[in-house]
């Protein structure tokens, strides 16, 4: 199978990522004032957004279509939405996701920035999530 492209997507076509996540019964979306990236193939199969935040970038809405999976698209995808990124890329996720990101190089030992620090503790009210962060 050949390797499929990845894009920054354009702000125009931004409700295609949307749609995207609700076609697979995921409450992720794209933020405005990120930056949009996503793996296609005849139409999206993976998308994630990066958010700016103080000191660095927030990286959210990581999915990939459950077909898909299996095939290395997250890695590709972190990768290149991050790389020349400066300062650090965080996310919040599952504890069942660690390993994956931190095959990646993302690690717990990070000090979030106030603005996700406070959304982690929203979040962990109703799921259990930790922080990564990536230098």
């Amino acid at each position: 199978m050949p390797e499929l492209p990845i894009d920054l997507l354009a702000e125009p076509l931004w409700p295609l990522l949307n749609k995207f996540y609700r076609r697979h019964d995921s409450s992720m979306k794209a933020l405005k004032g990120g930056r949009l990236w996503v793996v296609r193939d005849t139409e999206i199969v993976a998308g994630l957004c990066l958010s700016p935040v103080v000191g660095g970038q927030w990286l959210t809405g990581m999915f990939v279509d459950p077909a898909y999976r299996g095939q290395g698209l997250a890695t590709r995808l972190i990768q290149q939405a991050v790389a020349g990124v400066d300062g650090t890329v965080w996310l919040l996720c599952h504890p069942d996701l660690e390993g994956l990101y931190q095959r990646m190089g993302f690690s717990q030992d990070t000090v979030l920035p106030q603005s996700l620090s406070e959304r982690l503790v929203r979040y962990r009210r109703n799921k259990p999530m930790i922080a990564m962060g990536l230098q």
